[in-house]
């Protein structure tokens, strides 16, 4: 037996030493110490020897088996290291090559209006507002002089929850709402920026929803004129100080007397052209003293005190600011649009 073991090393030492190959290292380690392998195998004769030979024919056989897993294991570690190698060699990084570009979000168009707008209108003095959407008729009518007969208030220009909760359709009522909040104090002066919604078809230069942001300004002795200087520092901000404003006469019910705001063409300077209908001029919002009843609904004395509120549609403002011809632009999501404000 002893003759059968040696044999058995030489005939596994040699056959691993051609291994090249850790699939058949593994094999070979099954036919050699697994369960039904060749060493296994001869060891089981162990019973039919004498009690001398049996240690003598046992210290053999573990120095076969040590023998064979000491060169299994080498192999084992040499196989790992061309494996470490050749993938290194693979997955090389020439660090001399330039990266790959991260695709940069940018800031909405709109948001962008409304983040210059809100600048400039802070760096005069006012302090920015903000109020609920879902709003009351109380809110967003009655106090602004829009009472329950008023044809303003026809059905069909709003989204109505019940017959006293609606989606707001402007940013007024925040108006009202500070108003009341400062109990009477002066001064107020305020800009008001948000969402609002009326029920219109989405074309060209209209949608159901819509940005807009309005202004108040309540003190003693607050004049036409003031609303006139404020109007035209923030015009020639907006869109360059060559640009000038006229106000022609027009109604609101929350103000009196009440005011459109024209300013002179963006794209020909005033000349005339297509966009302005050869007129020279653009209309971009309304604006207005604060109506006396408004005054008293929002807990204010128009004896006392008087004040002037202004409106925008920020839509119209980043039309005309950028040159964009279509509204819907804006809420699409085309990415081709919107990476151009990327750059500005």
């Amino acid at each position: 037996m002893k003759e059968r073991l040696e044999a058995l090393r030489q005939e596994a030492l040699e056959e691993l030493k051609q291994v090249a190959d850790p699939g058949v290292l593994n094999d070979l380690r099954i036919k050699y110490l697994g369960k039904k392998g060749a060493l296994t195998e001869i060891l089981r004769g162990m019973g039919s020897l004498s009690n001398e030979e049996r240690p003598i024919i046992g210290q053999v056989g573990n120095e076969v088996r040590a023998a064979i897993e000491a060169v299994i294991s080498e192999k084992q570690e040499l196989f790992i290291r061309q494996e470490t190698e050749n993938r290194l060699r693979a997955e090389t990084i020439d660090v001399t090559l330039p990266g790959t570009k991260t695709a940069a979000g940018a800031v909405h168009p709109l948001n962008k209006v409304v983040q210059e707008i809100e600048d400039i209108f802070i760096g005069m003095g006012y302090t920015v507002a903000e109020g609920p959407e879902v709003e009351t008729d109380y809110y967003n009518f009655e106090a602004l002089n829009l009472p329950k007969n008023h044809p303003a208030r026809d059905m069909q220009d709003s989204f109505y929850i019940t017959d006293e909760i609606l989606m707001r359709t402007q940013t007024s009522p925040v108006q009202i709402r500070t108003m009341k909040a400062m109990n009477g104090k002066t001064p107020v002066k305020i800009i008001c920026p948000g969402k609002v919604y009326r029920r219109d078809d989405d074309d060209a230069t209209h949608s159901f929803q819509f940005n807009q942001i309005e202004g108040l300004v309540i003190d003693k002795n607050i004049r036409m004129s003031d609303l006139k200087g404020t109007l035209l520092q923030f015009v020639q901000q907006i869109f360059g100080e060559q640009t000038q404003i006229r106000l022609r006469p027009s109604f609101f019910p929350f103000t009196e007397p009440s005011a459109e705001v024209d300013v002179t063409c963006v794209q020909c300077g005033g000349h005339g052209c297509r966009m302005c209908k050869q007129s020279g001029w653009l209309e971009i919002l309304g604006c207005g003293m604060v109506h006396p009843r408004v005054l008293e609904m929002g807990g204010y004395d128009p004896n006392e005190v008087s004040g002037f509120a202004f409106g925008m549609g920020v839509e119209r403002i980043a039309l005309l600011k950028y040159g964009i011809d279509d509204i819907r632009h804006f809420y699409t999501n085309d990415l081709r649009f919107l990476s151009q404000f990327a750059r500005m």
